[in-house]
């Protein structure tokens, strides 16, 4: 027995009407201008509270909408394939309700309120670029300028980095970017929210290596370079030198033993492993010499050198990082204390934990997510300092655990604030310099009443939000964060693609991200596809085959968000240009509306 479409429809109208009136008091809360986004999120949310795949099958049987595409206007567009269905039936249909928002009229919303948010679309795309700013830009604004001249329209400034004078300075130098009948970028401050990551471990040898390039043969292909320096510069393990050396400073050398030196000296030491080695002087330029071996050199702070012009001494260097490679099935304890920990080679591997409410809040079983993933556990004992895990994800051959490295617990609900006492500090500079505030580890709607009442007591109405989604709890108290957060002016969602997968787990992030796109367009909010865009590109100026078909799919979202690197400004060309092109072919999306268990009201 085949579907009654007119039956089925009608029914499913009413479960939105249903929904509207249970919820009347949530509408009736937020501004005016958010009431008709505020019923259709509503709407949506009811309506994908049921499986509609046979409908959906039966209405396309029928050369009818099948309902997936109506995100932007649900009632209007039930209500049309409804009069349709009758219309097939022979029965007039009834004059629609003026107030059943069309999906037109919901677009019409939400690229007013991308505007508003956003700031004007460009005419060659519709989606806007955000970048971060690096610390440089708090000193280069000729580097701002450039990323603007590129094409961004919003500058991320991270709260997490810097400091109140360097984000000034930033802010300004994106301030002076107007040009071109174009307004000077927005600007977004991102407030950090609670830091979760591993404690200290013991710093290693102050040892840097350096060592030459060889071809399959082994022959040196290119030799090892050092810059000794008379400055005050740190060793670096990457070439931070002339020619691509390292950098190794001196310890009090002697100006008139460092002045002498001329190209083609030797200076001969005894490296850190005790092995004699010669090296010759290739330039001398200003405060340092350039000297070149044929073999490998472990320098070490205090080693000696033995020049033609006198004695040298090397300076102080840092200190080589520390991890523990753990394996499946071993025990990591985390610890409330913050004691920098040995670094061992065998298990249980101890690590303290910056987040004491964690030893409250875990349980046994739930699971817990280091370093981006890359390490993943389940928590196998609970005390009051500390928690043991069993290594349950570390790779074929183990994964490094290291210091300073993100914690996440996606079974846990954690009792904290996602306002820091540090973020709250932040938000009267953000209310006087930003155009929006972005909010990090939002769980719920207190949250966004917490901010909401913050940007309040600066006056700062002006000062639109966004929500980042980076945890599963925040995606699924999503509906009722943007019903609160419709009391302000203007909203908007950042899908923090990264931790967002680390909480849910790779196989899921697709049907996450997904889902967040079409609830925000319900709500007729912006979206931030956010996270890894163009990475490589941004860092090493050639992008993987994978991101630019990633960066494609962001045209679904009203913007998308770059990282920092130094060809970030080629970066934000390139995504301008495949926003752009994907601007003809591609708007948001049919869907198979099969239920959705992720949302409730």
């Amino acid at each position: 027995m085949g579907i009654d479409l007119t039956t089925e429809l009608t029914a499913l109208r009413d479960r939105l009407l249903s929904a509207e009136a249970e919820h009347a008091d949530l509408i009736s809360r937020v501004r005016d201008r958010h009431r008709a986004s505020a019923r259709n999120l509503v709407h949506y949310v009811a309506l994908r509270g049921t499986d509609l795949r046979p409908l959906q099958e039966a209405l396309s049987d029928a050369g009818l909408s099948s309902l997936g595409r109506m995100e932007a206007g649900v009632l209007g567009h039930v209500d049309a394939v409804l009069a349709a269905a009758r219309a097939l039936d022979g029965d007039p249909a009834p004059a629609p309700e003026d107030d059943a928002l069309t999906s037109a009229e919901g677009r019409a919303i939400l690229a007013r309120n991308a505007a508003s948010l956003l700031g004007p679309a460009r005419g060659d795309r519709d989606a806007r670029i955000m970048v971060t700013m690096p610390s440089e830009a708090a000193t280069d604004p000729e580097l701002v300028a450039r990323i603007a001249e590129a094409g961004m329209d919003l500058a991320r400034v991270n709260c997490a980095h810097d400091d109140e004078q360097a984000w000034a300075a930033m802010i300004a130098a994106v301030r002076r970017c107007a040009g071109a009948g174009r307004p000077a970028p927005l600007v977004a401050m991102d407030l950090a929210g609670p830091k979760v990551r591993t404690g200290p471990i013991e710093p290693g040898p102050r040892v840097v290596k350096v060592k030459p390039a060889r071809d399959p043969s082994g022959t040196v292909t290119e030799f090892s370079r050092v810059w000794l320096t008379a400055g005050t510069h740190d060793a670096v393990a990457a070439a931070d030198g002339p020619d691509g050396a390292v950098v190794v400073p001196l310890a009090a050398p002697e100006g008139k033993t460092l002045a002498a030196l001329q190209r083609g000296d030797e200076i001969e030491l005894t490296d850190a492993r005790g092995a004699h080695r010669r090296l010759e002087v290739e330039r001398v330029d200003g405060e340092g010499v350039l000297v070149r071996a044929e073999k490998t050199v472990y320098w070490a702070t205090g080693t000696a050198l033995t020049t033609p012009h006198g004695p040298l001494e090397v300076g102080p260097l840092p200190p080589l990082e520390q991890s523990m490679r753990v394996h499946e099935g071993e025990q990591i304890v985390l610890t409330r204390s913050l004691e920098p920990v040995p670094a061992v080679d065998a298990p249980p591997y101890r690590i303290g934990l910056t987040l004491a409410q964690a030893f409250a809040d875990a349980a046994v079983g739930d699971r817990v997510s280091l370093d981006d993933g890359r390490i993943g556990a389940r928590i196998t004992a609970v005390s009051a300092d500390e928690i043991t895990l069993e290594v349950t994800q570390a790779g074929p051959r183990g994964a490094k655990l290291k210091a300073e490295k993100g914690v996440n617990f996606p079974d846990t609900h954690l009792d904290i604030p996602a306002l820091t006492d540090e973020d709250l500090a932040h938000i009267p500079f953000a209310a006087r310099h930003a155009d929006m505030v972005n909010m990090s580890f939002v769980r719920s709607a207190e949250d966004v009443a917490q901010l909401i009442d913050a940007l309040e007591a600066e006056d700062a109405p002006d000062v639109d939000i966004t929500l980042k989604i980076e945890t599963v709890e925040a995606f699924r108290q999503l509906p009722r964060m943007l019903l609160e957060a419709m009391r302000w002016r203007d909203v908007g969602v950042m899908i923090a693609r990264g931790d967002l997968a680390v909480e849910a787990g790779f196989a899921r992030m697709a049907e996450l991200q997904e889902e967040i796109l079409w609830l925000c367009e319900a709500a007729h909010v912006p979206a931030i596809w956010a996270t890894q865009v163009l990475e490589s590109l941004a860092k090493t100026g050639l992008p993987s085959r994978a991101e630019i078909t990633d960066a494609a799919m962001a045209q679904r979202a009203e913007a998308a968000m770059l990282n920092k690197g130094p060809y970030i400004d080629r970066a934000v060309t390139v995504l301008g240009d495949i926003l752009g092109r994907m601007h003809g072919h591609a708007s948001k999306k049919r869907d198979m509306l099969r239920r959705l268990e992720s949302w409730s009201l």
